[in-house]
C-alpha cells in the first residue's frame, strides 16, 4: 500500500495581548482552534510566567503521547480479543532547561498505563500488546527522545502488584 499523507490544520491567536508591555512581562495567553473542535485555551507553563489555569505546550506534547499509545493499545487488544475493561495512564515528561538562553528539551516520557482486563484473559499477550502500540503510535514515532511504557495489567478481580 503506498504511503498516505494527512494534513492537520490548526488556528493560534494570541490573546493577551497589552499594549506597552515589556517582553519579559507579556501574557503568555493564547487560543488554539480546528475546525469543528471546542477551542483549547493555552498558556505557558507558570514557570515561565504563564497561566497554570490553561493548557501548555508541554502538557499537550505529554497528553498526546499518552492518548496516541492508548489508542493504538486498544484497537490492537480489539483486533487480538483482548477484552480491555479500563485503562487510565498517568504519564510524566521529563523537560531539561538549558542555562544560556533559555532553550531546553525533552530527554523522555514514560507513560504508565494501568489496564484491567476481563478474568481468564491472557496477561502476558495483553502485556504485549503494549510494546505493539508504542511500535505504531505516530507521535512516539515522531520525537527524538525516548517514550518509556511501564505497564501494568491485571484480570479483572486482582489487585495490582
Amino acid at each position: 500500500m503506498a504511503p498516505r499523507s494527512h494534513i492537520y490544520r490548526t488556528h493560534l491567536t494570541w490573546t493577551g495581548a497589552d499594549a506597552g508591555v515589556a517582553f519579559r512581562n507579556h501574557r503568555r495567553d493564547h487560543r488554539i482552534t480546528v475546525a469543528g473542535k471546542p477551542p483549547l485555551e493555552g498558556s505557558c507553563d507558570p514557570i515561565f510566567r504563564g497561566d497554570a489555569t490553561r493548557w501548555n505546550p508541554e502538557d499537550l506534547l505529554v497528553a498526546s503521547l499518552s492518548a496516541c499509545h492508548q489508542l493504538w493499545y486498544l484497537g490492537l487488544c480489539a483486533a487480538a480479543g483482548v477484552d480491555v475493561l479500563s485503562y487510565e495512564d498517568a504519564a510524566e515528561g521529563t523537560m531539561v532547561e538549558e542555562s544560556a538562553g533559555g532553550a531546553g528539551q525533552f530527554t523522555e516520557v514514560v507513560l504508565r498505563p494501568k489496564v484491567v482486563v476481563a478474568a481468564g484473559t491472557d496477561l502476558a499477550k495483553a502485556v504485549a500488546l503494549h510494546e505493539a502500540a508504542h511500535e505504531r503510535c505516530f507521535i512516539a514515532r515522531s520525537v527524538n527522545f525516548p517514550v518509556r511504557h511501564d505497564p501494568v495489567v491485571v484480570a479483572k478481580g486482582q489487585r495490582p502488584p
